[in-house]
């Protein structure tokens, strides 16, 4: 049986990988002024690490599989909290790039094999309270990271946050030191995988509909701020309390899936139901004529669904994956995160020059095209 803190211990790894991808929101223009140079340009340490990430995502979780989930997942914490600090250190904005660099490569790392080794310790009919509740911690990182992060960048300076994320990682390097099991599966040879491995369909198909209404689900979460500024004249201080309401569903959403996979035979049939959640919730949201509480109440929903969804098609993937999971749910991660990059820039420059129903249109077009996938794979596995 697996340590009672290995959950804890996998949540603090996930916040802080969370908290590090997002936290750079408030810390543009202190940033500018460290590497003498523009706040547009500074973005580019969001950029490396995001498509660092999204492109190393799959390597990693293949040598997962390989080199063993406990030394690979100790080696990318170790990595994460030592680049924290080298970046905190560096005199250019381009040694600074290269660090975040390095840091996704470590984040594409961690996530994908967290998931996997809870799919790898907890049995099948509890994964998907197990993953909620890892994922509570990631959503507790994305939540708070950019709050903290401003905080603590007005009261310290810039590399603080830096320095509070690189010790929460090394934090959890030396608990994971102890409470990660040593004798943890292998994928085994390329036959024993190719055996065990699902058909290529009963993969793809749910792989596809995961970027489909996850990305577009963050996307249109991303475009929800200037909604709510344009819809009800909200300042900065009221859109940011507004968009915490999505934060809370996102917390309820993690914290019940454990229990919603106990109210169903089968997880797909979860899955299937809060992914047209999200897509009904959201689109409400964008094209509905409602006044501000309505409005929080499918932020909310929005949320709690995105909040279940998330953690079920994780469970489906692992299990399906079988002896690849870790290879199955870092390209998972891979899609999702080009998917919220592909959509970004198309729906915001929708809004800004046609406003808000064209942008509603296609987020919530891609959310549906993924819930109606969703449905296809769980009539055909059913």
């Amino acid at each position: 049986m697996p340590s009672p803190c290995l959950l804890p211990v996998l949540a603090l790894a996930v916040c802080m990988v969370g908290a590090a991808e997002f936290m750079l929101s408030p810390m543009l223009a202190p940033l500018a002024d460290a590497f003498a140079t523009t706040p547009a340009r500074a973005s580019g340490l969001v950029s490396a690490y995001a498509l660092s990430y999204a492109v190393a995502a799959p390597l990693m979780g293949w040598f997962s599989d390989r080199a063993g989930r406990r030394r690979v997942l100790l080696a990318a914490l170790l990595l994460f909290a030592l680049d924290g600090i080298a970046l905190t250190l560096v005199p250019t904005l381009h040694a600074a790039m290269a660090l975040r660099i390095l840091g996704g490569l470590a984040a594409a790392a961690t996530i994908p094999t967290v998931f996997a080794l809870i799919a790898d310790l907890v049995p099948p009919a509890r994964q998907a309270g197990a993953m909620g509740s890892v994922m509570l911690g990631m959503t507790a990182g994305i939540a708070a990271g950019p709050a903290v992060a401003g905080v603590l960048a007005d009261g310290f300076g810039w590399r603080a946050p830096f320095l509070v994320t690189a010790g929460g990682c090394l934090a959890a390097f030396l608990a994971g030191c102890h409470v990660l099991p040593h004798n943890l599966p292998r994928s085994g040879d390329s036959q024993e995988k190719f055996r065990n491995t699902p058909t290529s369909s009963s993969i793809l198909l749910p792989l596809i509909a995961k970027g489909a209404w996850n990305g577009s689900a963050v996307a249109g979460y991303v475009l929800a701020g200037e909604v709510l500024r344009l819809r009800y004249g909200l300042g900065v201080a009221g859109v940011g309390a507004a968009l915490s309401v999505f934060g809370l569903g996102l917390a309820v959403g993690n914290l019940l899936a454990g229990r919603a996979s106990q109210c169903f035979a089968r997880e797909e049939s979860v899955l299937m139901l809060a992914t047209a959640l999200v897509a009904v919730a959201m689109t409400l949201f964008t094209t509905a004529i409602m006044g501000l509480p309505g409005s929080l109440g499918c932020l909310l929903a929005w949320g709690a669904a995105l909040g279940i969804a998330a953690p079920s098609s994780t469970a489906i993937l692992a299990r399906r994956a079988a002896a690849a999971k870790g290879q199955v749910l870092a390209v998972s991660e891979s899609i999702n995160n080009l998917a919220v990059l592909m959509l970004m820039p198309v729906a915001a420059g929708s809004l800004a020059v046609h406003g808000t129903v064209p942008a509603a249109l296609l987020v919530g077009g891609c959310c549906l095209a993924g819930v109606a996938l969703t449905v296809a794979d769980r009539r055909m596995t059913a």
